[in-house]
Protein backbone atom coordinates (compact mmCIF):
# COMPACT_ATOMS: atom_id res chain seq x y z
CA UNK A 1 0.00 0.00 0.00
CA UNK A 2 1.64 3.70 -1.10
CA UNK A 3 -0.01 6.09 0.77
CA UNK A 4 0.01 9.67 0.71
CA UNK A 5 -0.43 10.05 3.98
CA UNK A 6 2.75 10.42 6.46
CA UNK A 7 2.97 7.65 8.89
CA UNK A 8 2.41 10.15 11.78
CA UNK A 9 -0.80 10.96 9.64
CA UNK A 10 -2.15 7.38 10.28
CA UNK A 11 -1.03 6.66 13.39
CA UNK A 12 -3.14 9.97 14.80
CA UNK A 13 -6.12 8.89 12.83
CA UNK A 14 -5.46 5.07 14.37
CA UNK A 15 -5.15 6.11 17.97
CA UNK A 16 -8.70 8.25 17.58
CA UNK A 17 -10.62 5.64 16.02
CA UNK A 18 -8.75 3.27 19.06
CA UNK A 19 -9.61 5.15 20.98
CA UNK A 20 -13.43 6.57 20.45
CA UNK A 21 -14.34 2.04 19.45
CA UNK A 22 -12.62 1.99 23.63
CA UNK A 23 -15.38 4.30 24.92
CA UNK A 24 -18.30 2.77 22.94
CA UNK A 25 -16.98 -0.42 24.30
CA UNK A 26 -16.87 0.51 27.58
CA UNK A 27 -20.33 1.99 27.30
CA UNK A 28 -21.66 -1.27 25.57
CA UNK A 29 -19.80 -4.40 26.53
CA UNK A 30 -17.48 -3.86 29.44
CA UNK A 31 -15.38 -1.00 31.42
CA UNK A 32 -12.35 -3.37 31.30
CA UNK A 33 -12.48 -1.79 28.10
CA UNK A 34 -10.32 1.67 29.16
CA UNK A 35 -7.27 -1.22 28.92
CA UNK A 36 -7.61 -0.36 25.14
CA UNK A 37 -7.45 3.01 25.49
CA UNK A 38 -4.56 2.50 27.96
CA UNK A 39 -2.63 0.68 25.48
CA UNK A 40 -3.63 3.80 22.66
CA UNK A 41 -1.81 6.35 24.90
CA UNK A 42 1.12 4.18 26.24
CA UNK A 43 2.12 3.41 22.51
CA UNK A 44 1.58 6.95 21.74
CA UNK A 45 4.02 8.35 25.06
CA UNK A 46 6.44 5.00 23.07
CA UNK A 47 6.25 7.17 19.46
CA UNK A 48 7.10 10.76 21.49
CA UNK A 49 9.93 9.30 23.30
CA UNK A 50 11.87 7.08 21.17
CA UNK A 51 10.14 7.66 17.67
CA UNK A 52 8.78 4.24 17.45
CA UNK A 53 5.84 2.29 18.50
CA UNK A 54 4.66 -1.10 17.87
CA UNK A 55 2.19 0.17 15.36
CA UNK A 56 4.54 2.31 13.69
CA UNK A 57 6.75 -0.23 12.68
CA UNK A 58 3.86 -3.03 11.33
CA UNK A 59 3.12 0.05 9.62
CA UNK A 60 6.43 0.55 7.91
CA UNK A 61 6.82 -2.24 7.32
CA UNK A 62 3.41 -3.97 6.29
CA UNK A 63 2.29 -0.46 4.58
CA UNK A 64 5.64 1.39 3.47
CA UNK A 65 4.65 4.21 5.28
CA UNK A 66 7.70 6.90 6.33
CA UNK A 67 7.53 9.83 8.34
CA UNK A 68 7.43 13.01 7.41
CA UNK A 69 10.25 13.91 9.11
CA UNK A 70 12.20 10.81 7.91
CA UNK A 71 15.67 12.62 6.36
CA UNK A 72 14.81 15.77 8.19
CA UNK A 73 17.49 15.10 10.67
CA UNK A 74 16.37 17.23 13.92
Amino acid sequence: MNSKWPLERVLFAMAGTMTLLSAVLVLLVSPWFLLLTALVGINQWMYVAFGACPASIVLGRACGLRSSTAGHGS
